[in-house]
């Protein structure tokens, strides 16, 4: 049998999943997701704990692989990528920031910004530019040749925006940043993520729990139990048992 080639998203589509399915250690993680993502464009994940926001999004970034389902970035299929080429499209075309800020701690605050570039070969010079100008428009330049260690959290999560940021990528995918920051520090990093990406065109998906940081996307998908809402699960069959065969005979 003769397998179907794929078939690529629409053009206006940065971004686009079709049927993912995935399971953690059996478990259902993600059940038939499909969704579609414009350039620029900030879309907001929202669902409670466990609702498959997280497993999502480290799909689309190319960092797990669905058991099933395609995704689409550029026209280009992540899901038939090999490792190595799902490693160069996360470092140089998609950045990640999550509610852990995993800085290095032997690194300097401007070596950890500048980190995805400076894996690519940049110069060290463009690096340290690069990545001190995001430093700055942080608020939190003056830092830059101090370590982790000597931070406030917000500052590290701040030092972990800056890198997600510094190769001006395509897609950001930001999984709860703002969670374990105070009210006020959540706005700042926030406001910097949206600004950034309305000024260079770049697409943000947005996994949240909080209605206000939902609030700042083009749009929003919820999602339950691994399934966007409003998408039902399938019916289970019946057991192929007396009793099943009984309760088909009484709904013939």
């Amino acid at each position: 049998m003769v397998s179907l080639p794929d078939i690529a998203p629409p053009d206006n589509d940065v971004l686009w999943a079709s049927s993912l399915h995935y399971s953690h250690s059996g478990a259902p993680g993600l059940v038939g997701v499909s969704l579609g993502v414009r350039q620029g464009e900030i879309l907001a994940l929202t669902g409670p704990r466990g609702s498959g926001k997280t497993t999502l999004l480290r799909c689309l970034s190319g960092q797990l692989r669905p058991s099933e389902g395609e995704i689409w970035f550029n026209s280009v299929p992540v899901h038939t990528m090999g490792d190595l080429a799902r490693e160069r499209l996360r470092r140089d075309r998609f950045g990640w920031i999550g509610p852990e800020p995993q800085l290095l701690p032997e690194l300097k605050v401007w070596e950890n910004a500048a980190l995805p570039l400076l894996l690519s070969g940049a110069s060290h010079r463009s690096a340290k530019n690069a990545a001190c100008e995001w430093l700055d428009r942080l608020d939190i330049a003056g830092l830059a040749r101090k370590r982790p260690a000597a931070l406030t959290r917000a500052e590290c999560q701040r030092v972990a925006l800056a890198r997600a940021l510094v190769t001006v990528p395509s897609v950001i995918h930001a999984d709860e940043p703002t969670a374990p920051l105070h009210r006020a520090e959540g706005a700042l990093l926030l406001r910097t993520l949206t600004t950034a990406a309305r000024s260079h065109d770049i697409t943000v998906l947005l996994a949240t729990d909080d209605e206000a940081t939902a609030a700042v996307a083009d749009r929003s998908l919820a999602l339950v139990d691994g399934r966007l809402a409003g998408t039902a699960p399938a019916a289970s069959p019946l057991p192929d048992t007396p009793e099943g065969q009984a309760a088909c005979s009484l709904s013939a």
